[in-house]
Parts: structure tokens; sequence; C-alpha cells
């Protein structure tokens, strides 16, 4: 008998578990078992007067009624024209055709019965077939031999599942006519049929299992038991079993994440931190009473609630998301100046350079005097701020570490160069961490672990890209959460327009017209490109073979380098005005010379990459052509488009695309033009890019690690796995008294994905 704990080459042998490890590195019988069927082969296809939809897959039972052996009309060889009766009353078979027909002639013949699995194709209209599917000659029902054969006869991969069911007896051909056969995720090496076969030696062995789930919340869900649900999500028996077997295993799933979170909460909650709450005459005070605007419903009680987590005596965990141009830079500000009024300082992380700097002009201009102490004219109530980053000349760079060491300044903003040892702070009470996705969690934890001894800094995760709630639940959990969703007054309202280059190249000259135009109504424009240049040759723009990267290469998609689109542009549509070019392989000192030339409108026109992301705010732009715009993913369209109509004058955005005219890269653009609801495009690029890059996958490094849970569908079902995983953790820390729920949390969700949420 075996155990889930039990590992695999005890049980199977050393050759079946070596396969598995090396293909799914499975080690555990657990480990096997919780690799679930990606489908059923079915029999429940009934073939009835309603047709079979086009490259649907189905499975069909029937006697051979036909079998003739047809030359090929354009080249050698022959087909084998086949019609299978599957008894449905339909008045026809179904139609198969087999392209080796000389080597199959000998087994699919007439008068024998057969199960045929295979891709519907319509050659016309009404009329389908099957090309050459994976077939299986099955013994007659009334044989005596039924049950078990010697020899499999069939092709394909139902002659891999037959062999599958080969047992001390023979094949167990009734195994095939079983009305679902499970179709699992394989390898070249290791087929659906091998991991089917394991599963069922595990299953023949395996041991009662204790159930984690307690009796009671088992029955309040109407959840079938484990024991249950493991056999019978890789062998139903009907469509129910696999309903219930899914809805089991689903909760499983969403309560081990949520206990992820909830002990992850409950250790947050019981670190201490040094209460900063308001001043009635502090910075922040005179900052707020100096605004020369007001702050939206919105900001106001996001600033509100940030307040009251930074007044207690524990740190704050908080997520700040908004649209692109909501405002949470300055909702971040007064939190910031809150924490410098209670004697201790922040730390600001970007992920790029230019970001990095972006913020530092933004908040020295919307501080004034406030943010200039130690200079002439600072103000009264004042602090410092300062920039680190990676290519600061030695002595500047100094100037800034010494400033932080010694606490004068209240505010240090910096990119990864922060979190390097030899940056130190004297009293460092909170990090704002924006763009949060761009970050690994090890590198956030390194910069809270400058904070002094026993005390841990509040924390304050940004983001521009809109998280959907279940995402939100799911994977930050134990973050709280505020969302703005207002735009501030002045905001102004962004037209985007998909611009086909194929069928339309003469449209791409009238978005180069419509720059021209704006630019003399007095404005400023942005050309995004998805590349620097070809194998980026050092500036020359150059591809491996000497061309010109704009131009059509004869393998593989073209795209337009930025180096060559600016070139193109200072020469020709654009020549009479100023074209910029902004890129990462520029110098710093180059970078931010670019910049600030585009904010204060020496240049017209910047062509840049996306470096422009996020965070940099011209309000003076209000054109962006996004040149292969299908290069980029949807939430990367939306926040590039948002840095323009940050001022009076509307803006346009204006994809550029080769992409085919009914293709997916052309929906996802369209989609993008149809709407500037930033949640309604999160989630339509989570479904694109599925959920297991929401996880963290791309900087924890592991695979995908829910199988049957759905982050955008099944909100039900987390909420109620998140009231349960609270509940429990409140009442048994470290869920000491109940193992079953520690085991299953660590089995549902592999280690490092374990230790990706914990320092998130």
């Amino acid at each position: 008998m075996a155990t889930l704990s039990d590992r695999l080459d005890h049980v199977l042998g050393v050759k079946a578990a070596g396969s598995l490890v090396d293909a799914f590195d499975m080690h555990t019988v657990e480990d096997l078992l919780r690799h679930y069927p990606l489908r059923y082969a079915t029999q429940g296809q009934p073939l009835t007067e309603e047709e079979p939809e086009d490259g649907t897959h189905i499975t069909v039972i029937g006697r051979i009624t036909k079998a003739e052996l047809r030359p090929m009309r354009n080249r050698r060889g022959s087909l084998l024209k086949v019609v299978l009766d599957t008894g449905s009353g339909t008045g026809r078979g179904v139609d198969v055709t087999f392209f080796n027909g000389d080597k199959v002639k000998y087994v699919v013949r007439e008068g024998l019965r057969a199960m045929m699995s295979g891709t519907v194709n319509y050659w016309r209209p009404g009329q389908w077939n099957l090309s050459h599917p994976g077939y299986l000659i099955l013994p007659e029902a009334d044989d005596e031999s039924v049950g078990a054969v010697q020899t499999v006869r069939g092709g394909g991969d139902l002659r891999g599942l037959a062999q599958s069911a080969k047992g001390a007896e023979g094949v167990d051909t009734s195994f095939m006519e079983r009305e679902f056969i499970p179709v699992y995720p394989a390898t070249a090496k290791v087929q659906s049929w091998d991991v089917l076969a394991c599963v069922r030696q595990v299953l023949d062995q395996l041991d009662p299992i204790d159930d984690p789930l307690p009796d009671d919340i088992r029955n309040e869900r109407s959840l079938m038991k484990i024991s249950d649900a493991l056999r019978l999500i890789h062998l139903p028996e009907r469509k129910t079993d696999i309903d219930q077997a899914q809805e089991r295993l689903r909760f499983d799933e969403a309560l081990a994440l949520q206990l992820v979170l909830a002990e992850r909460r409950h250790e947050v909650s019981g670190r201490a931190a040094r209460p900063c709450p308001p001043r009635a005459d502090g910075i922040a005070a005179e900052f707020e009473k100096r605004l020369p605007f007001e702050l939206t419903e919105g900001q106001k009680k996001v600033v509100s609630e940030i307040s009251a987590d930074m007044s207690r005596s524990h740190p704050m965990h908080r997520l700040l998301q908004g649209e692109v141009g909501s405002g949470k830079t300055i909702v971040a500000l007064e939190a910031m100046l809150q924490i410098v009024d209670a004697g201790q300082q922040c730390a600001l992380l970007a992920p790029t350079e230019v970001l990095a700097a972006q913020h530092y002009r933004s908040l020295r201009g919307m501080l004034g005097d406030l943010g200039n102490a130690g200079e002439l004219g600072a103000g009264e109530k004042s602090t410092k701020v300062v920039l680190v980053t990676g290519s600061m000349s030695t002595a500047t760079k100094k100037a800034a570490l010494l400033a932080a060491m010694t606490g004068e300044a209240g505010i240090v903003i910096g990119t990864h160069a922060l979190i390097q040892d030899n940056v130190e702070f004297f009293d460092l009470g909170m990090v704002v961490v924006d763009e949060q996705h761009r970050f690994g969690v090890e590198q956030r934890d390194a910069l809270r672990a400058k904070a002094k001894s026993g005390a841990s800094p509040h924390l304050l995760v940004m983001t521009a890209t809109p998280i959907p709630r279940t995402i939100a639940m799911t994977t930050l959990g134990d973050l709280e959460t505020s969302t703005l969703t207002e735009l501030p007054r002045g905001r102004s309202p962004i037209t985007s327009k998909v611009v086909p280059r194929r069928q339309h190249p003469n449209w791409v000259d009238r978005a180069w017209e419509r720059i021209v135009e704006e630019v003399k109504a007095g404005r400023q424009a942005y050309v995004v490109c998805s590349r620097i240049g070809d194998d980026e040759a050092e500036g020359s723009g150059k591809s491996r073979n000497g061309k010109k990267a704009a131009e059509p290469e004869k393998e593989g998609p073209t795209t337009q380098a930025a180096l060559d689109v600016f070139e193109m542009l200072r020469t020709g549509p654009l020549a009479e005005l100023r074209v910029g070019l902004l890129h990462g392989r520029l110098p710093a000192d180059e970078k931010d010379q670019v910049m600030r030339a585009f904010n204060d409108g020496s240049v017209d026109v910047l062509v840049c990459t996306t470096v422009v992301e996020v965070g940099v705010d011209v309000p003076n732009a209000t054109v962006m052509v996004i040149v292969d715009a299908d290069r980029f993913g949807v939430s990367q369209l939306h926040q590039l488009r948002g840095r323009i109509g940050r001022g009076k004058h509307p803006g346009l955005c204006l994809l550029v695309t080769d992409s085919a005219p009914n293709g997916s890269a052309m929906a996802r653009l369209d989609a993008v033009a149809a709407t500037t609801d930033g949640f309604e495009l999160a989630v339509l690029d989570l479904r694109t890019r599925r959920e297991g890059d929401v996880l963290g996958s791309a900087q924890s490094g592991t695979a995908r690690s829910l199988r049957l849970l759905s982050l955008l569908d099944d909100l039900e079902v987390i909420t109620a796995a998140q009231d349960l995983a609270r509940e429990v953790v409140e009442a048994d820390p470290g869920l000491k008294k109940h193992p079953g729920l520690a085991s299953m949390m660590h089995a549902a969700v592999d280690a490092e994905r374990l230790e990706y949420l914990a320092k998130s």
C-alpha cells in the first residue's frame, strides 16, 4: 500500500519514477496525483442532427462499414477512406481519412468494431470528417476475450492509451470504452498514457487519506472527501464526478494560498513599528495648505487611510493602485511627509533611472522651498530630498549617501542602487515601492531590512497597473488595498486609434502629419518603439546583415528600431521639428538632458523606447505614436498611453501595426483602442498572459502553481477561502493544531512559491 508522502520510486520503480522526475519534477505520490488531467477524451460527443464544431476533438466508437483504398491525386501514395457507423440514428456514419492507406488497410477493415479519436475538419459546408485519427480495434461485445487482449491493434494516441491499460492478463480494452478517459499534460518523452499508467498503478495501492478539511467545513460547502476527489479527478465515471472533484480541489488551492497570506498578515501585524501620527504644525500640514488645487475625494480618502495606518504601532502594509494619472504620487508624498514629521526617513524605490530622476524633479517641484533643507531660501519647515542612482558621479552619490546616513535627507529616491550594502539610513521609517511588479521580492526585502533593528518600516506599494479584485485578494491578500479610480481635475480625454500599416500605408503618413499639426499648435509628441536597434549594435541601428533595421527582412517579423525611426523622422516627415532620442543605453546624464529638454519644451518630438512607460509627466504632450504596437502587452500599452492627455488638451494615441486584420494581435489592439478603463484591460491582459505571471513566476522562476483555480473567475471560492484562512490563523498561528491544513498548504503550492509569497 502507499501514502501520499511515499516516494514514487518506491511505488512505481526507479525507471518510471525517474521519467516523472525528469519531465515534471514529481517525487511523491501526491505530486503525481495533483498532476490533473488537461481534458477528457469522451464518448460523450453525441452524433445527432447537430454537426460538431470545426476543430473540436471527438472520440467515437462504431463499426467500420466501408474501408476503400484510393490513390492520391497529386502525389504518390494512397488514402484509406473509411466510414464508421456509430449507431447514432442519423442515417450517416462518420467519414474518416487515413493518409498512409497502405500501412493501415490490413488493420482497419470492414466489419470490425473500432474507436477513433481526432479533430473535426470541414472540407465544405455540411461535410466533415476525421483526418488520420488515432484508432483502436476493439473486440466484439460478446467475445469471451473482451476486457483483455494480448495484442493492441491500433495507432496514434489511442494505441498508447490502450498500452497503458496493460496488466498481467493482457490489455484491458474495456478501460478504453469508459465514458471519460483522462488526457494529461505531457512531454515528448513522457506521453499522456504513460502518466495514466502510473496514476492507475498508484491509485490501486493508495491507502485511505486523512482529510485535512474538518468535517463541518466540508459539509457546509458540500465538498467531497479528498480521497474521493483525488480518485475521481483521474478516473471519473460520469460528468458530475469531474465537477465535484474539481470543486473540492479548487477550494483546496484557494485555501492553501489564503493560508499563506493569512500567516503573512498575522506575522506582519505582530511586528513593531514606531507610530507616526499626523502633526497639525508639521511639514505635511504646511504642504497641504500650499497646494494650488484641491485633492479629489478619492485622494482625500486614501490619504486618510494611509495616515491612520502609519499612526499605529505595527507597520503599514498597503497597496495603492490607480489608473494612469490618477494622482498616486501626491498621495504618496503626503504619506512621506507625515513620516518626516515624526523624525524618520522615507525611501522611494523606482524601477529605472529615468523614473527615479523624474520622481526627484517632480517631488522637488511640488515641495518648493519645503524640499531644499540646508540650501539658501529653504522653508522654515523643510526637509532634504536626494537622489541615488548607479550612474551618478562619485562626488554627487557620496553627498547623497551621507545625507541619507546622517538623517539630513528626509526623502531618499533611487533605483536598485538603494539596496546596495553601502547605502545606510539614519532612521528609515517608510519604504515606497513604485511599480511593484518591476522588483523581485528579495530586493524589496533587502530595502526593508535597512530599518533600525527592532522596528519595521511602513510599506506603501504603488502600481498603475490595475489589479482585479480577485487577483488582489489572492496574491496580495496580506496587503490592505486602496484604489484611486477618479482622475484629478484637469486631465483630458484620450482617443486611441489602430493604424494598420499594411492595409493603409498612407495612414502612417497621416500620423506624422498629425504630429506636425499638434506641434504647430504649441504641443509635443512621443514616438515609441519596441527596441533600440537590431542586435543593439552600439548605436549603429544596423542589423547583423548590415541593413537598416527598419527595412523588411527575409525571415522573421520586422520591427522598427528607435535609432532608425529617429533618423527617418528627423530627416523626413518631421524634418522641420526638433526631434529628440531617448533609450536605455544612453548614459545617465544624456538621458536626463534629453528628458529635461522635452520637459521644458525645447524638444518637440521624443522618439523613445519604453523608458517613458511609467512616471514621466509632460502635460504639454498630446500625441503618442506607438510603432509595432502589437509587440507590447495590453497593460504596457495602457501605461504608455497614460503619458499623454495629462494637461488641458485632449490626447491622441495611434497604434501602428502590421498585424493580420483578423488575428489575435489585432483584436488585442482593437480592445485597447476601444476603452481607457484600466481594470477592464487588466482582465484582458491577464486572460492573454494567463494567471501564472500574476503569482510572480517571472520573478521567482517557478512554474505556474495553480492548476484548477481561476484568479479571475472564482471570486466566491477565493472569498470563502480567505474568510476561513483568516479565522483559522487568528485562532491557531502556525497551524500547529491543524497539521492537515499545514500539509495541504505546502502540497498545493510549491515551496519556492510559498517563499516568494512570504516575502512579498
